[in-house]
């Protein structure tokens, strides 16, 4: 790991590596029940337990088993709020990510759900990335805190409430080969598909693609 490279921990172990793209998934707050995380994070530490050795493959094996089971509950929970199923909610969640793009990030690619948020972004940890003070420090937990800070604020007032909106811990991993990548972007176009909400993933409005990245 290089004097570039950034690792912090809170709930979840984050690894921001320099040159490589980063998939990030943030929720809506209360959007799980306290219950489903212990059980998921009970799992997840019991198998990571259960490795015979240290070997880092089988770990990050691990972590995308944990993510697939997190992300599952967050497609089917029905009892957490939904608020991005509005469109107009949706929609200042888009623009706010286009706004960030280019000073602190790549964009990929994204899927706004309807209480959570898939994000591919470029590694941000660059020269050219507009961090300063702390934020120079971590420079993914900076981006985050523009981006749910500023949409919060926007949320809520249009829903015309107050109090938490996101969720303070997010997900993220490393993004390692353009085999992974590729995996990655089709796991987030095609999530609607797979929680039942439209057909095929063109008939999603809030999820994007690059065109940088071809037809998919």
């Amino acid at each position: 790991m290089s004097a570039q490279d950034v690792y912090y921990h809170r709930n979840l172990p984050h690894y921001h590596l320099k040159g490589y793209p980063l998939f990030i998934t943030f929720r809506l707050f209360g959007s799980l029940p306290v219950k489903v995380l212990a059980q998921l994070k009970a799992q997840r530490e019991a198998e990571l337990k259960a490795l015979k050795n240290g070997n880092l493959a089988e770990r990050h094996k691990i972590e995308i088993k944990h993510f697939e089971r997190y992300d599952d509950w967050l497609d089917r929970c029905e009892i957490g709020p939904r608020w991005l199923e509005a469109e107009g909610i949706a929609q200042i969640v888009v623009k706010e990510i286009h706004n960030l793009k280019g000073d602190l990030y790549q964009l990929i690619a994204y899927c706004i759900m309807p209480n959570h948020v898939h994000l591919l972004i470029e590694s941000l940890i660059s020269e050219q990335a507009n961090h300063k003070g702390k934020g120079a420090k971590y420079p993914v937990a900076d981006t985050l805190r523009l981006l749910k800070g500023r949409t919060a604020h926007d949320c809520n007032l249009e829903l015309k409430r107050s109090g938490g909106f996101w969720q303070h811990e997010s997900y993220d991993r490393v993004v390692r080969d353009d085999q992974e990548l590729e995996r990655i972007i089709l796991y987030i176009l095609n999530n609607p598909v797979k929680a039942g909400l439209v057909k095929e993933w063109r008939a999603w409005p809030f999820s994007y693609i690059s065109p940088n990245f071809g037809e998919w």
